[in-house]
């Protein structure tokens, strides 16, 4: 049989009994959104599942000429999105343990009764079809809340949007902070792109990795035998990026006597190439970014603290992404579309298996490293999902830590900061707001404690159900 294509639940059923094939079909006919395959024996129900990726596969564990734990086995291998309810005749604890450990989800005893099964598949439906809507209202939200290539809508990133929006306009120097890997320039390209000068170059410098003895002539050129090897003049950054903007990355790795040179243009909007005594006029605006603790550099004669002042005039701080947890849905369905497109790969979503492991793991290197994951994962895999398999470097993720002076907050307290913050990034819509949470309104207004209309009040943190 070919179930007809736009079925949003469908089961294939395994089992070598006809009586028993019949009984799937009949419960579930004339159920909306549910289709019904039938295979007699494990090679035919294998091709389906192959075939047609179901959402839902019901297996004989006993099967003539295979054993249904290797048969699931396979089933879990190829496709893991797919869910697995082993039916048995002879029901053991052991084997029913052992179903499970594989990656079966339910487990149930024949003769087949037609009200539990109702109910277990069910219940299966209406999370499938839960799921649906949320990705559907994901996809809506990560259309919403992406800014000038970045993506986010906790309260900490949208506090970055809006300084980048506010500052962008006038700025003639700032300063991006932040970890390594939390987007720094981005922030820079965004403030670019929203300035007045947008249509003007942006030079980058990485100040890490240039030599310090070539450090002034890289930022400000020099001429035709200033130095042994200068043998015709070169143009700087400044001068090549004039009416723009220069992007210098990692400035806290600058030399001094270089920061005194880029001090004076700051102040004076001026420079001399190397071995010209010409003073040059510039109108180059300047973005530095820094992994590292500037004052506190200053503080040990590391860094000018009057250099640290002139571009801190603007900051802009980029929190790390364990600090926006979240954002992690968003960025997991930005990368996954871009790198699928990328790679020419249908790759669709994650199993929850693959949520579960993204979110229990700490991210040290942040945005870069989420996307180097799911840019492997998505090249690998043959499937249109990501399961673990796909995600080696996070086989064995190291739970996130807590710091000696850490505040410890009840379960509720992070389900309620939660949902305040999925709450703010939908503008108070608390109807859209619980859809994407998956829970009720009335649960929602629970966690946030607010009243509801008929409510004898508010409820406290307790009351969860």
């Amino acid at each position: 049989m070919t179930p007809p294509s736009e079925f949003s639940f469908l089961i294939v059923a395994i089992d070598d009994d006809p009586l028993a094939l019949d009984l799937v079909k009949d419960i579930f006919e004339g159920e909306p959104d549910v289709a019904v395959v039938t295979a007699p024996d494990a090679s035919s129900g294998l091709a389906a599942v192959k075939r047609l990726r179901p959402k839902l596969v019901l297996l004989d564990l006993v099967i003539p000429g295979a054993d249904g734990m290797s048969v699931l086995d396979e089933i879990v291998r190829f496709s893991p999105e797919t869910e697995v309810i082993l039916v048995t005749g002879n029901y053991s604890t052991d084997s029913a343990v052992e179903a499970i450990r594989k990656g079966a989800s339910d487990y149930l005893t024949k003769p087949l009764k037609v009200p539990l099964l109702r109910d277990r598949v069910g219940k299966l439906v209406e999370a499938a079809r839960r799921r649906a809507l949320a990705s559907r209202l994901n996809v809506e939200l990560m259309e919403a809340c992406q800014f000038q290539g970045m993506v986010g809508s906790s309260p900490p990133m949208l506090d970055v949007f809006d300084r980048i929006r506010r500052a962008a306009p006038h700025f003639q120097t700032a300063l991006i902070t932040g970890a390594t890997g939390t987007g720094k320039e981005l922030a820079a390209r965004a403030l670019h792109r929203l300035s007045p000068a947008q249509s003007k170059d942006l030079a980058v410098a990485n100040c890490s990795a240039i030599a310090e003895t070539l450090f002034e002539s890289e930022l400000f050129g020099h001429v035709k035998g200033a130095f042994t090897g200068a043998v015709a003049d070169h143009v700087g950054l400044f001068e090549y990026a004039s009416g723009g903007a220069v992007f210098l990355d990692e400035i806290g790795d600058m030399p001094l006597v270089t920061q005194t040179k880029l001090l004076r243009v700051i102040e004076n909007r001026e420079y001399q190439r190397v071995g010209s005594p010409v003073m040059r006029k510039t109108d180059v605006r300047i973005i530095a970014a820094t992994n590292r603790d500037l004052r506190d550099l200053a503080a040990r004669d590391l860094f000018r603290p009057d250099l640290y002042y002139r571009l801190s005039m603007i900051e802009i701080e980029l929190p790390p992404l364990a600090e926006r947890p979240g954002d992690l849905p968003l960025l997991e369905r930005y990368f996954l579309e871009r790198f699928a497109a990328q790679y020419g790969k249908p790759v669709q979503r994650l199993t929850r298996r693959a949520e579960a492991l993204l979110a229990s793991y700490s991210w040290p290197g942040n945005v870069r490293e989420l996307a180097n994951v799911l840019g492997n994962g998505c090249m690998m895999t043959d499937s249109g999902v990501i399961d673990v398999a796909d995600l080696p470097h996070l086989r064995n993720p190291q739970p996130r830590a807590l710091s000696a002076t850490a505040e410890l907050e009840s379960l509720w307290a992070v389900e309620h900061r939660h949902a305040a913050g999925v709450l703010a990034a939908v503008n108070g819509n608390k109807v859209q707001a619980a859809k994407i949470l998956g829970i009720h309104r009335h649960t929602l207004a629970r966690l946030l404690g607010d009243e509801l209309e008929g409510d004898a009040g508010p409820l406290s943190p307790r009351h969860t159900g």
